[in-house]
């Protein structure tokens, strides 16, 4: 799959919100500035959402912002490995980039906006599984944890949250 964001826009109705769509391995997943996301197959939680929020789009920072902060709590609730946010949108522990999320809104006439928001969470790798440039600066759970991760297990649990969370916000 090239990205969950692309595929996700595909399927976008407006009777779709919360609309999840999974991927063991994207091809042209990104990031904020178009930055390429590094998606090694079968090791993290690669994911998309729509959302159909009730916000002026000026305003979408602060779903950036929303997401990325319950990223890092569902690892500290989960793991208690001190996961942080480094604003906008990335997540870090021990001073590694280990979540990343983008949301790309779309103006829509006479409706709630569209949100796509994706998710990139590096779960199992190794620092092999990154490219050589990345070995520095990006890390996964497994690697702050000492030992893999269930990604099933993050996955609800993560989802719970944002979902959640995203109906306390009242969007």
């Amino acid at each position: 799959m090239t990205s969950t964001n692309d595929i996700l826009l595909q399927l976008a109705s407006k009777n779709h919100e919360g609309l999840v769509i999974f991927a063991e391995r994207q091809t042209a997943g990104r990031g904020q500035r178009s930055n390429r996301w590094e998606s090694a197959e079968g090791k993290g939680l690669w994911f998309s959402i729509l959302l159909r929020p009730s916000i002026a789009l000026a305003e979408a920072p602060r779903l950036t912002a929303w997401a990325a902060r319950t990223v890092a709590a569902t690892i500290n609730e989960m793991l208690s490995l001190g996961a942080t946010v480094k604003p906008p949108n990335d997540v870090y522990l021990v001073g590694r980039k280990v979540a990343g999320v983008l949301l790309e809104m779309r103006a829509v006439a006479h409706a709630q906006h569209l949100g796509i928001l994706g998710i990139g969470l590096n779960v199992n790798q190794t620092l092999t599984d990154f490219p050589e440039e990345l070995r520095e600066r990006a890390g996964s759970l497994a690697l702050a944890n000492g030992g893999a991760i269930k990604r099933e297990e993050l996955a609800i649990a993560l989802l719970r949250k944002l979902d959640r969370s995203y109906r306390e916000l009242a969007l």
